[in-house]
């Protein structure tokens, strides 16, 4: 944790003399933050895998120059699988650190999904039984690495849970739970599939709210998007697990 207290220099030199590779940012950059007035620090993204014993922080510095502009370095500090230390990599760009998240953990883009994704001419089944053959053919759970955006992610948790609009929606418990949360990753686990019934056409998509706790603990909430409605309209409802809410899309598109 950052002191309040330290100065913008001691800060910096703090930042560079624990970055495993602060001989590789350029020289004039270098130059620049030499100059530096004043900083500010914030949490940008959190990553937890204790199945893996993987951890890691991406953490933006900002700097203010004497000639009226601003600097930003990325720091990131991570453990890797079986090691308890922490290591410090400092980038110019928030592109070379995903690069370097790359290099150290081998992960595919946040957000990629596993679900099966159709491409442009291959043959899908028409109406509802392409929404039921979807959702059958739904992977097994699977542990996904995760990326939070370190936001407000308690009123996120807050603003999901009150646009439900199912009677069987998470109670206050889960409501409470949420109130704690400082850091959260929206993923879309099923997209935008269509059905036809009653000649009317409805579209659903499911996404996964992901929530990390002050506890260090995941909550998810899952949320159904969908127009199975009598006049059409689009409504929204949230359940505690993956299971119930695709369940409640194959109910959906068989009762409409």
């Amino acid at each position: 944790m950052s002191d309040p207290y330290e100065t913008t220099e001691a800060h910096l030199e703090r930042l560079l003399g624990r970055a495993l590779n602060s001989f590789d940012l350029p020289d004039r950059l270098v130059e620049r933050l030499g100059t530096a007035l004043a900083h500010s620090s914030s949490l940008y993204t959190t990553h937890h895998s204790p199945e893996a014993g993987i951890w890691r922080e991406t953490h933006r510095h900002t700097y203010l120059l004497t000639d009226g502009g601003s600097v930003s370095l990325w720091e990131l500090a991570y453990r890797l699988e079986g090691d308890r230390a922490v290591r410090h990599e400092v980038f110019a760009s928030k592109a070379e650190t995903c690069l370097a998240v790359t290099r150290l953990f081998g992960e595919a883009p946040v957000g990629a999904s596993a679900d099966h994704v159709l491409v442009p001419g291959e043959d899908e089944p028409e109406g509802g039984v392409a929404l039921l053959s979807a959702l059958y053919a739904a992977p097994a759970p699977v542990r996904r690495h995760r990326e939070y955006a370190v936001e407000d992610s308690a009123d996120h948790a807050r603003r999901v849970l009150r646009r439900a609009e199912n009677a069987d929606r998470p109670g206050e418990r889960v409501a409470t739970l949420l109130r704690s949360a400082y850091a959260h990753q929206i993923t879309q686990a099923f997209g935008a599939r269509h059905c036809l019934a009653d000649g009317r056409g409805a579209g659903f998509s499911l996404y996964e709210h992901a929530f990390v706790l002050l506890d260090g603990s995941e909550v998810s909430l899952w949320e159904v998007e969908h127009t199975a409605t009598p006049d059409g309209r689009h409504m929204c409802e949230v359940y505690e697990s993956e299971a119930a809410a695709r369940g409640a899309m194959e109910l959906r598109a068989r009762v409409r």
